[in-house]
């Protein structure tokens, strides 16, 4: 019979050092022989091993953390020289030899019982056509990036299935330690075969299970980040805050880069990359200085390059030196070595806790040293990501670290930092498709450099399109190499630029109460914030044909624009598809008809960035200018005409030890769309918040954006407009018809009603009367886009003409077509005139 490794309790690391796991499986799960063994964890989802000793493994790995799943309904047909194995989705055809490819295989069916593919062990993953189905993963770094990289394969697979060798994954022991396997090699094999055909966000939440949730991150962490690789000194990087504030670009969290420590040293010292002593002569009164950040609303993270340990000229040596016993007379260097225990925990107790208590919130680990340790096949990168996660919240804060991606698993220690990439297009380019494939492994909190790190180029408008981007993509933190012709400081960039990146900006601050509901849903429902589109569309090949295209969220669809405008017309061209159903733009309020492929043109101003019709997206409404996260007293939520809909906004204090149920307060939003004859009319409830209440202000004051709607009748009703004892017994509200203000954006479609001061222990309802789709102002768009235009007036004109006096689109486009127009023009009249079909 096989034998498990046994779960030994060992004195070791300290408990916030441990990792909580469930490595064991249900033993209902488990099929097994002399030297193999089968669990089926899942329909889908089903561990594979082989072990010539008969030892297989039970506890928790570098991968594998949680293989406790609800034992699911499986057959097994047993015969002496075969074994089947068959679920809903998969059978298993097995010869009980080591693994071969004739000996082992899974076929894979979709819900409907139909065949999708067959795995034999050895096989890369292939389409029927023989093409590479692997959807992709990301990539360790984008560091040196001027373009397109090589990414690792992701978990979803147009094949249907996905092979996980854990065989060579280390150990993570009970008492917090790591360990090489005793199993590794040939004849140890650890297989998991993901069989989930098409249904990829399943797939994807059942991967979190196995290798750990994503942690949900502090609501600070989804604001601005200022970011350079600078010499700053105390007095420059206050003044530069103060700036922030004299502008009102909002930031909520300060990096500072590696030159906060001593990096002109001795050269008996070796280089000046790592340090752990603040330099004075910068930095004065560091603790003074994070005082001051703090109070200006900034959460603060150093810089650390940690390979070459501790060297005898920083001021922890004494003290680290001495507990390590290292020879303190002749200077010894205390040598850096993750893989051991007792190093570990000196590091932290001598290096790190002692800066945490002056100020430092958090670590940037910007690890590029190598990936060799001590331990066969640990990664350094991976430790120190694994440690430092863990440490962070050691001081009952919520956990954060920034660092770069280690593999299947790193995305249980958030933020991820991509790198240092070249300032060119290209790299713009690549990113929007990195972020959106990194959820294929898990990975949902890529920081990109925004605007690029270095070299490359000054391209103003390159700047502005990063920016915007970076609103929609999971961290927005601005950066730059030492270069004095490098920073990203908005007032650097001609006028239009500036007020764009400054726009954005704020855009993205007002957005927290948005992004901060999605970071719920990533961590409890393992639905990450930016999502490639085939994950709600797998069968619509078109949904595999716009890599630079994402939901962002639930209610959001964005296309960032990654390559330069066209000079003459003014405008820059963005390859799209819209699923069906109608879309707004969340900008202009142009409402688009879906189910098809299309190119959309935006100004320097906007980017195309859609809303499904019914979407409800709240945002901060801030009256004067703050770096404040905190859950807002004011509210903008945005509501899109043409379908019901329904959200519902999460928050908690953001910065919480324990993600725990009773932490949360819940505040519901639900549109109801009716025609414009309906005596009823179309509303908005947003019903009385649930929960933990003392997180959020006692009442608030609404503004409420109805986006493409027709100018409508409006009424405001708190609960529910009629005197009610059991409303006023239970929350000593009074019920009435609000006084509100209203006005109408013809210009945008948007209705505005603000409500100031309602309790939020009651039920707020806003009814239109007659509301209706609005129509597109085909005319006037078509005028605003030939007014900028860098062609002749006399073409001006007569396009404007031609379709002032032609009612039909289809009447239009041909005539347009016969002028032969250069072709983004004729693209951009394309897209206004048949944005409706």
């Amino acid at each position: 019979m096989y034998q498990t490794i046994p779960n030994k309790q060992e004195v070791g690391l300290p408990e916030h050092l441990r990792l909580e796991a469930q490595p064991s499986a249900d033993q209902g799960a488990v099929v097994a022989g002399e030297h193999y063994r089968f669990t089926v964890l899942t329909p889908q989802l089903i561990r594979m091993e082989y072990n010539e000793n008969g030892r297989f493994e039970d506890r928790a790995t570098q991968t594998v953390v949680n293989r406790l799943y609800p034992v699911p309904e499986f057959q097994v047909i047993d015969q002496e020289h075969r074994l089947q194995i068959i679920t809903k989705y998969l059978r298993v055809e097995y010869d009980k030899r080591p693994f071969t490819r004739h000996g082992l295989s899974v076929q894979v069916r979709s819900g409907n019982g139909h065949l999708m593919s067959v795995w034999r062990y050895g096989d890369a993953e292939l389409n029927w056509d023989g093409t590479g189905a692997n959807l992709g993963g990301t990539a360790r770094t984008l560091d040196n990036a001027d373009g397109t990289i090589a990414l690792e394969p992701g978990l979803l697979s147009r094949s249907g299935y996905t092979v996980i060798d854990d065989s060579r994954s280390l150990i993570l022991k009970e008492d917090g330690r790591v360990e090489p396997r005793e199993t590794a090699g040939a004849a140890g094999l650890d297989l998991y075969l993901f069989g989930y055909g098409h249904e990829y966000v399943a797939c994807l939440r059942d991967f979190y299970h196995l290798s750990g949730r994503t942690p949900l991150l502090p609501r600070y962490a989804l604001g601005n980040w200022w970011s350079r690789y600078y010499r700053y000194t105390e007095e420059e990087y206050k003044a530069l805050f103060e700036r922030f504030r004299q502008e009102q670009i909002p930031f909520s969290v300060a990096v500072l880069d590696m030159d906060w420590h001593l990096v002109e040293i001795d050269p008996q010292y070796g280089s000046g990359w790592t340090g752990y002593t603040w330099n004075r002569e910068l930095f004065p009164d560091p603790k003074g200085l994070l005082e001051w950040l703090h109070q200006n609303g900034q959460r603060v993270t150093l810089n650390v390059h940690p390979a070459d340990g501790v060297r005898a000229f920083e001021e922890p040596y004494l003290a680290i030196a001495a507990d390590l016993g290292v020879d303190i007379e002749q200077g010894e260097a205390v040598e850096f070595d993750i893989t051991d225990p007792k190093f570990l925990q000196a590091y932290f107790k001598y290096l790190h806790h002692p800066l945490e208590e002056e100020g430092v919130d958090f670590w940037w680990i910007d690890w590029q040293q190598g990936g060799v340790t001590k331990v066969p096949g640990l990664d350094p990168l991976w430790m120190l990501n694994h440690y430092h996660y863990l440490d962070s919240g050691r001081r009952g804060s919520r956990k954060l670290t920034f660092s770069r991606y280690a593999g299947l698993g790193s995305h249980r220690y958030p933020v991820g930092f991509s790198g240092d990439t070249i300032v060119t297009w290209e790299s713009l380019d690549f990113q929007p498709y990195f972020t959106a494939t990194a959820s294929n492994a898990g990975y949902g909190w890529w920081s990109h450099d925004i605007g690029g790190h270095m070299l490359g180029y000054l391209d103003d408008e390159l700047a502005a399109r990063w920016v915007q981007f970076g609103v929609f993509s999971p961290i927005l933190r601005l950066h730059s190499s030492s270069s004095p012709f490098n920073s990203k400081e908005p007032w650097r960039f001609n006028p239009i630029a500036e007020q764009v990146m400054k726009q954005q900006l704020r855009l993205r601050h007002r957005l927290l109460p948005y992004l901060y509901t999605m970071n719920r849903y990533a961590s409890r429902d393992g639905l990450p914030l930016v999502q490639p589109m085939y994950y709600r569309h797998a069968e619509q090949h078109e949904a595999y044909e716009v890599p630079n295209q994402y939901y962002f969220g639930t209610e959001l669809i964005a296309c960032p624009v990654t390559r330069p405008m066209h000079r003459e017309i003014g405008v820059a061209e963005v390859k799209a598809w819209l699923p069906e159903g109608r879309w707004i733009d969340f900008f202009k309020g142009r409402v688009y008809d879906g189910g098809r492929k299309l190119l959309l043109y935006r100004d320097l101003e906007h980017i195309p960035v859609l809303a499904k019709a019914g979407a409800i997206v709240p945002m901060a409404d801030f009256p004067e200018f703050t770096h404040s996260t905190e859950n807002p007293a004011q509210l903008e939520v945005r509501i899109f005409a043409g379908a019901d809909g329904r959200f519902e906004l999460w928050e908690d204090a953001g910065d919480t030890a324990e993600d725990r149920d009773e932490n949360w307060c819940r505040t519901e939003m639900v549109w109801t769309w009716k025609a414009a004859e309906d005596v009823q009319g179309s509303s908005l409830t947003i019903l009385p918040a649930e929960g933990n209440l003392s997180v959020v202000p006692k009442q608030r004051s609404w503004k409420l954006v109805f986006c493409g709607v027709a100018e409508t009748g409006v009424e405001v009703l708190v609960n529910g407009g009629k005197e009610s004892e059991s409303a006023n017994e239970s929350n000593g509200a009074k019920a009435y018809t609000r006084v509100h203000d209203s006005s109408y954006d013809e210009q945008t479609h948007t209705l505005t009603v603000m409500v100031p001061e309602v309790p939020v222990n009651v039920s707020l309802t806003v009814r239109l009367s007659d509301a209706r789709l609005a129509e597109n102002r085909v005319v006037d768009e078509v005028f605003t886009l030939l007014d900028r235009a860098q062609i002749r007036f006399q073409l001006k004109e007569q396009i404007y003409q031609l379709v002032k006096e032609t009612s039909a689109s289809s009447r239009v486009l041909p005539s347009l077509a016969a002028m032969e127009l250069e072709p983004a023009l004729y693209g951009a009249l394309c897209e206004i005139l048949c944005a409706r079909y």
